[in-house]
């Protein structure tokens, strides 16, 4: 199923969802009103299908949603309203005022009607994927307090360190230090850790430490290596450890061009057709793909035509867009670029269109202008078939872009 490009407003979902009665350009206005408050009910009864977060006991829908990209905060009240309970943000997220959009979002809601998950980390190595000397517990806290307070809360359920690739950094002690202090003053209730690369390794390690409660994991039907994330998945499980998927629509679209969308609703079935992942958090930028999220829990058997459209990638020849970050392209670049970063970069402009995550995340490398005019041939094998040349000296050119034209 495609999602549409509609007017993202939570009036346009409303006159969307009854726009097949007849009449409806004529209804008098009162009508209307009563007709999308009734679809508006409708969605608030749908179906929710729960399961257990491991040992933290959280009892949550298994579509959360990833708030990241989200820059309308109607959707996000759309969302809780619709039986979507925990959301899921970053300190470093839109600079911070995704932590304020949500903080402005959750004000006068019954606190226990929402759990809120957040990331903290920084100075870290991404040659090594380990943390540098300037890492510390202090630099960690200071952190965390700021989104305490963007998010006007005294706590938050879940604090994960951030984008962990390392079994090593998993177990960061002045980051562990610090996560147990704030867990002792009552201003974080579970710990645990984010992964995009080098997933088992990680939700291994997390499993292993008998610190961390929660691991939130990169999990998609487009992993070449999918077979040992699931079995690191259930193995975690197993030991207690709450799953949470992410990256779990693969990139959105099969191609650049937006041409040849991936079908969401099958991938996000696929994702969550394993009980051991406990929750999801897709992003959704309109109410459509709202809609169709929640839509999943109606019935989670793949089809036929689901199975299909999840190969559709391969009937058409082309690699996706979603990069696995395994890192393998690093050693091969003469130039030592971060091609996982870039990489990222160009599956956040062409495939969710946000272009803020993908400036931010170029900003974070040394990139040249012109990255690749030293080379003749590019060196590169990449595991995911990208012509990584071309995707590079695409994505460059957003460096270009004043800040200020980004939103």
């Amino acid at each position: 199923m495609k999602h549409k490009d509609t007017k993202n407003s939570r009036r346009a979902f409303l006159k969307k969802s009854v726009s097949g009665l007849a009449g409806i350009a004529i209804l008098p206005s009162v009508m209307q009103r009563d007709v999308m408050a009734q679809e508006e009910q409708k969605l608030k009864k749908r179906k929710i299908i729960t399961r257990t977060l491991g040992r933290t006991g959280l009892e949550l829908p298994i579509v959360s949603l990833g708030v990241g990209n989200v820059q309308n905060p109607e959707l996000v009240k759309a969302a809780l309203d619709a039986g979507v309970k925990m959301l899921d943000t970053a300190n470093s997220y839109g600079r911070g005022r995704n932590e304020e959009m949500i903080g402005e979002i959750i004000k006068g809601r019954p606190r226990d009607s929402f759990v809120i998950a957040t990331k903290v980390t920084g100075a870290e190595d991404r040659r090594t994927g380990l943390f540098r000397k300037e890492a510390t517990s202090e630099m960690f806290r200071e952190k965390f307090e700021t989104s305490l307070g963007r998010l006007g809360l005294d706590y938050v359920d879940i604090l994960y360190i951030h984008s962990v690739v390392r079994k090593e950094s998993v177990v960061y002690e002045p980051f562990l230090s610090a996560m147990l202090k704030l867990k002792k003053e009552g201003k974080v209730r579970f710990l645990g850790v984010s992964t995009h690369a080098n997933e088992p390794e990680v939700i291994r390690a997390a499993a292993e430490s008998k610190v961390h409660d929660v691991v939130l994991t990169a999990y998609n039907f487009r992993q070449p290596h999918v077979a040992e994330v699931e079995k690191a998945m259930a193995e975690a499980a197993k030991a207690g450890l709450g799953i949470v998927a992410m990256k779990t629509q693969a990139g959105v679209f099969w191609d650049p061009e937006r041409q040849n969308q991936i079908n969401m609703k099958a991938a996000l079935k696929w994702a969550l057709r394993k009980e051991y992942v406990h929750t999801s958090i897709p992003t959704m930028a309109t109410f459509d793909q709202l809609e169709e999220d929640m839509s999943v829990m109606e019935e989670l058997e793949l089809t036929p035509v689901d199975k299909k459209d999840l190969q559709l990638g391969a009937r058409l020849g082309v690699p996706g867009l979603y990069c696995r970050q395994c890192g393998e392209c690093k050693t091969q670049c003469r130039e030592d670029l971060d091609i996982p970063i870039l990489m990222r970069s160009y599956m956040y402009v062409y495939g969710y269109r946000n272009l803020a995550s993908a400036k931010e995340a170029l900003a974070s490398v040394d990139l040249p202008t012109a990255p690749c005019n030293g080379c003749g041939t590019c060196a590169v094998t990449c595991s995911m078939g990208f012509d990584v040349r071309a995707k590079i000296e695409d994505i460059a050119r957003l460096q270009l872009v004043p800040d200020e034209f980004v939103v």
